[in-house]
């Protein structure tokens, strides 16, 4: 097979650099599974590995990028043949191993899914990691009470970010009504009621409140930033409430007291959509092909390889919105 191209992260001189380059596929990780890819998508992790001492990529050089859709061209596992469209996120894919950000990609077979029939190589990259993680933190709210008979009060924060606007279409398509988007620049706002979001809030909001107990205000809380907002917010749940934490752009520290857990009963619900048992992985993305789908609707732009730096450097500044696909 003749060379292609991938994005390359390299340490030079003790720097972190990356730059389009051709590959071989000698020089991608090992696996089971060979895959043309045909689409990648941007995700806060991938702005990270392209940053020093970030701890996302553990050796170099790596083609980042942690997840991606394509047709296998080459297969070792029975249960995967040449043609079938597949679709892998997370594990230790763009990390320790060869990503998304690449012509082709291989990986063990154990990793892969099978593209479900109601969905395009495409719309599974609108959605990607972002998409499978926004599905997974409503899911767990749902277990934990969320449902439409009741109509809660619903907050998401990092609202027009990749998960937290997937995270608010997938609401209002399900039929809740009181949806409380959290943005942190007013040019946020109008994207935050177009994705289905019937209130807007600013994290100041909620800044600086000395009572470990404030009035109750939301009975759930999709967060997807972590750090101190997260911290911030818990006091505002409902009794009974839960809050799920899928993200860590606003930091990985939590400041809170035992109160609102020992006197309200609230629920923190850890999200983790990089190890996801598969049995739970095709359940998800059979919902997001069907109920579940609001890639049609999805705020998205396509880019190439060559555009990536450009779109990394938008994220790395807080003025990214919605979902950026990479075409391959």
């Amino acid at each position: 097979m003749k060379s292609f191209q991938a994005l390359v992260v390299k340490e030079v001189e003790e720097q972190v650099v990356s730059a389009v380059q051709q590959t071989t596929i000698e020089q991608l990780s090992e696996g089971t599974v060979l895959i043309k890819v045909a689409y990648s998508s941007v995700n806060y992790k991938d702005m990270l590995a392209l940053q020093k001492n970030t701890g996302v990529i553990r050796g170099y050089p790596m083609i980042p990028g942690i997840d991606f859709s394509g047709t296998i061209v080459e297969s070792e596992d029975e249960h995967f043949s040449v043609g079938q469209e597949v679709l892998v996120t997370g594990f230790a894919v763009g990390m320790s191993h060869t990503g998304g950000f690449s012509e082709y990609a291989r990986v063990p077979s154990e990793w892969v899914v099978p593209l479900p029939k109601q969905l395009s190589l495409k719309e599974a990259m609108i959605f990607g990691t972002a998409g499978l993680t926004a599905a997974l933190s409503v899911q767990a709210l749902e277990k934990n009470g969320l449902t439409i008979d009741s109509q809660p009060e619903i907050l998401v924060t990092g609202a027009t970010g990749g998960v937290g606007s997937i995270a608010v279409q997938l609401l209002a398509k399900l039929g809740f009504s009181s949806i409380t988007a959290m943005v942190r620049k007013e040019h946020q706002v109008a994207v935050a009621h177009s994705l289905g979001a019937h209130h807007v809030v600013f994290p100041s909001e909620f800044e600086n409140q000395t009572h470990p107990l404030n009035k109750q205000k939301f009975h759930f809380i999709l967060d997807t930033v972590g750090g101190q907002v997260a911290s911030d917010l818990i006091p505002f749940l409902y009794y009974g409430g839960s809050m799920s934490l899928c993200g860590n752009a606003g930091g990985i520290k939590l400041n809170a007291t035992v109160l609102p857990f020992i006197l309200r009963g609230v629920n923190l619900l850890g999200i983790d959509s990089v190890n996801l048992p598969m049995n739970q992985r095709i359940d998800l993305w059979g919902k997001m092909a069907t109920d579940w789908n609001i890639s049609q609707t999805t705020l998205s732009d396509e880019i190439t390889l060559n555009e990536l730096p450009a779109t990394m450097e938008a994220l790395k500044q807080g003025k990214h919105l919605g979902r950026t696909i990479v075409k391959l």
